[in-house]
């Protein structure tokens, strides 16, 4: 008789502890067919047609690193004949009435609903993403899109009077979201009446031409969209071709600042959305257990290969280990696999030499001090795999807290006080998107405001819709995508197609002439005008002067000639008047007022300067002086007016669309109407909570020291606005390198235009060029919406509600 006990039968308990997933894999039987129909290979689709190129390059599947597809290299004349496509469909194009691009883009929508399975599981075998992240997030944001922006196009002759399309839009999408970012910039494009030039990214084209091929299949207008593929060279043809009217780019910070310098002085319309390095705030009054799935969501969505990413982890000091260990634990329950199981959390990596520089980061983070952690468990053998990876004790300065890894990679820091926090989050070049958590609402809406970035998420992290603009601040670019703020990207002023009216000043000033045979007795006593900097009156550093001369050649003054240490004087008191900013709309708006009535009573004064500088017959002076004044009360009555918006979202929730001022900027200033020009760049600035350095009018800049004595008598904080004299071309280059200059405004000549767009991509700082001139004593196109919208940056705030 034995007398072994028999096993315990196992609880509910064990047996779910002890559960694991099965296998649970999406078909792809279908795709598959559908690249064997066309043999593996595509060409390009350039006028309604597809094209078959003269060279080929491998796709490969990220998830076994075997041979997908192949696709067409493009070449030069690839990339002429598709923007010569684009440039013959425009007319017709732009002449359809709004309901009829409204009715194409929703033909669009329904197309890509209707074909949902088959992009989602084309995404996921060319990407490497999870198929439950392409099926249920991706896809679905696709169809959004496109249904949002059929709205767009429905309204724009209402919501959008005066503007009109740029024309043949160049486009070029990163590899990280294929799809959903073609979404992003077409449906905008084509809504406001643009045609397209698309490039995809080497690495994920396929989803793109099967995208061309449903605008085949739904009849949309031979050349509206063009598809060309193929590396980087092929982009580069693209941005750089003579008849493409604006790039908008998505993918590296690097890229991006090539892309600046080469549409430099082009008056090629340009949106860059690049790199970040998103920091991941929690405070410790936060639910830990909602933080770990926000992390979750943050760093290994999409394998970490996302541009907002929120791979930093700044975590209160009390609460770190806490958070770390059950960090650690969830981890531990990660599943990385085959992208096609819809029970795994984390796909591949989307090639090898983006799995190379993800290791050698990782071991460079190592290398300089940082403490790495992984799961304990195996990952696939085959394809290109990444399992996800904690850094903890980082310094702030180390390379992996700097640089962006697009890697599975989540570094950690720990902060004291919501202060030091800022501090930390604020601590890199990017400024793309953040992550808040606190159950303290009036914490996290304190905290928000205070990070340079384009988008914050409270509570939450990577929520995007179409209703919602999408950008960033610093080096992760300028220009929205999603909502009004998008369309504007891709619509420029109608009175842009014709010819600016304004003053022509002859550029050679006459010599002097000969001295007077009855000169006085005494000389007069001399009054050369200094710089205008931190709210004083300051001798320029160079110890020169430079002589105003009047349009016959008569001596009128002398002004100090700035340097670049003037500049650099003007910035430093500039960012020392951030106070400005944080005073409210009301505030700004009395200040401005108190300017233009003190204007108003030296207006005599004024208008017999501006006659003495340009010849004029005093009542233009008046006309000048006058319209100055009208313009301060227009921003005056802006200040408090300019608001934000609210988003419906999809969510229960809201999204507070926040106009920030850019920061520091600065302005040089047309010849024409040397009073008016440099009031009508400043006010709509300093109005939205900006801090100016300003180059008056170099032939006549006496109108610009006149005005010192009336920004001393009227309240104006020191620094808020500092006004720097000499050679216009010079100085602004000075203000185009500066780092800390947040924003050039240049209105002057075409070279002049080159010089600042090509500095300014150093830190890709904002720049706003013209070069053909305005009449600005009308209103209609000197003051403004456009000078505001230009004056601000759009700062998207989520915020979740309910239990």
């Amino acid at each position: 008789m034995s007398t072994t006990t028999p096993p315990a039968k196992p609880t509910v308990r064990d047996l779910y502890d002890a559960m694991s997933y099965g296998p649970a894999p999406e078909g792809d039987a279908p795709v598959r067919e559908w690249i064997a129909r066309h043999h593996g290979r595509f060409g390009h689709y350039i006028n309604g047609a597809w094209v078959t190129g003269s060279e080929h390059v491998e796709v490969l599947e990220p998830a076994t690193g075997k041979p997908l597809a192949a696709m067409a290299q493009g070449t030069a004349a690839d990339v002429d004949a598709a923007v010569a496509a684009a440039r013959a469909a425009l007319p017709a194009w732009q002449a359809l009435d709004d309901h009829a691009r409204a009715r194409w883009l929703y033909a669009i929508a329904r197309g890509v609903q209707k074909h949902a399975r088959a992009f989602s599981v084309l995404e996921t075998l060319d990407n490497g993403k999870p198929i439950r992240e392409t099926r249920d997030i991706d896809i679905p944001l696709v169809a959004r899109h496109f249904y949002h922006h059929a709205g767009w196009a429905q309204l724009l002759s209402s919501e959008f009077p005066g503007y009109h399309a740029y024309g043949v839009v160049g486009q070029v999408i990163p590899w990280n979201f294929p799809l959903l970012m073609l979404a992003w910039k077409v449906a905008p494009a084509l809504a406001a009446g643009n045609t397209v030039v698309l490039k995809p990214a080497e690495y994920t084209p396929l989803t793109a031409i099967r995208f061309a091929e449903l605008l085949h299949d739904i009849g949309l207008p031979k050349g509206v969209f063009n598809l060309v593929t193929g590396d980087g060279s092929t982009g580069a043809a693209l941005v750089q071709h003579e008849d493409v009217d604006k790039i908008a780019f998505t993918g590296s910070t690097e890229v991006g600042r090539a892309i600046r310098v080469a549409t430099a002085g082009t008056g090629k319309g340009l949106s860059l959305e690049l790199g970040g390095k998103s920091p991941f705030i929690v405070f410790e009054d936060a639910d830990l257990d909602s933080v770990v799935e926000g992390v979750v969501d943050a760093i290994w969505f999409n394998q970490g290969q996302v541009c907002c990413a929120g791979s930093r982890l700044l975590v209160q000091e009390g609460v770190a280990d806490a958070l770390y260990a059950k960090l650690r634990e969830r981890m531990e329950r990660l599943r990385v696999g085959s992208p096609l199981d819809k029970s795994v959390d984390m796909g591949a990596i989307v090639a090898p030499v983006q799995l190379d520089r993800i290791r050698q980061l990782c071991q460079q983070g190592i290398d300089e001090g940082a403490s790495c952690w992984q799961p304990t468990w195996a990952q696939p053998t085959d394809g290109w795999f990444h399992p996800p990876t904690l850094f903890t004790n980082v310094a702030p300065s180390a390379t992996i807290a700097q640089v962006e890894i697009f890697g599975p990679v989540l570094v950690s820091m720990t902060f004291r006080t919501p202060e030091e926090a800022v501090a930390l989050a604020n601590n890199t070049p990017f400024g793309l998107a953040a992550s808040v958590w606190s159950e303290n609402i009036n914490l996290a809406l304190d905290i928000a405001p205070k990070l340079r970035c384009g988008v914050v998420w409270v509570n939450s992290t990577n929520l995007f819709d179409a209703s919602v603009g999408f950008g960033g601040y610093r080096e992760s670019g300028f220009g929205r995508e999603g909502g009004r703020e998008g369309m504007w990207e891709y619509l420029k002023p109608a009175r842009a197609h014709e010819a600016a009216p304004l003053p022509v000043i002859d550029a050679t000033l006459p010599g002097a002439p000969d001295a007077r045979e009855d000169a006085p007795d005494m000389p007069a006593i001399d009054r050369t005008a200094k710089m205008f900097i931190g709210g004083k009156q300051a001798r320029p550093d160079s110890g020169y002067s430079m002589t105003v001369r009047a349009l016959d050649g008569r001596v009128v003054g002398e002004v100090g000639e700035g340097s670049r240490k003037d500049i650099r004087n003007a910035v430093e008191a500039a960012h020392a008047a951030s106070g400005w900013a944080k005073m409210s709309g009301h505030q700004r708006a009395q200040i401005l007022y108190y300017l233009a009535e003190n204007l108003s009573a030296r207006s005599e004064e004024f208008a017999a300067r501006i006659v003495s500088m340009t010849g004029d017959e005093i009542g233009a002076g008046h006309s000048e002086v006058d319209a100055t004044i009208s313009r301060l009360f227009t921003y005056a009555a802006w200040a408090d007016k300019h608001d934000g918006a609210v988003h419906d979202v999809p969510l229960r929730g809201v999204a507070l669309a926040m106009h920030e001022p850019i920061g520091v900027v600065g302005v040089a200033c047309p010849d024409p109407y040397p009073l008016l020009g440099l009031v009508s760049l400043i006010a709509p600035l300093i109005a939205t909570g900006n801090r100016v350095v300003a180059i008056p009018s170099v032939r006549f800049p006496l109108s610009g020291t006149d005005l010192y004595s009336v920004l001393e008598t009227s309240d104006v904080p020191a620094g808020v606005i500092n006004i720097v004299t000499g050679p216009r071309e010079s100085l602004v280059s000075t203000l185009s390198q500066h780092d800390d200059v947040d924003a050039v405004w240049y209105f002057g000549t075409q070279a002049g235009a080159v010089t600042v767009e090509k500095a300014s991509a150093a830190n890709l700082k904002r720049t706003w060029t013209e070069w053909t001139g305005r009449e600005w004593l009308d209103p209609r196109v000197g003051e403004g919406r456009e000078f505001l919208r230009k004056a601000v940056q759009v700062k998207n705030i989520w915020i979740p509600y309910g239990e």
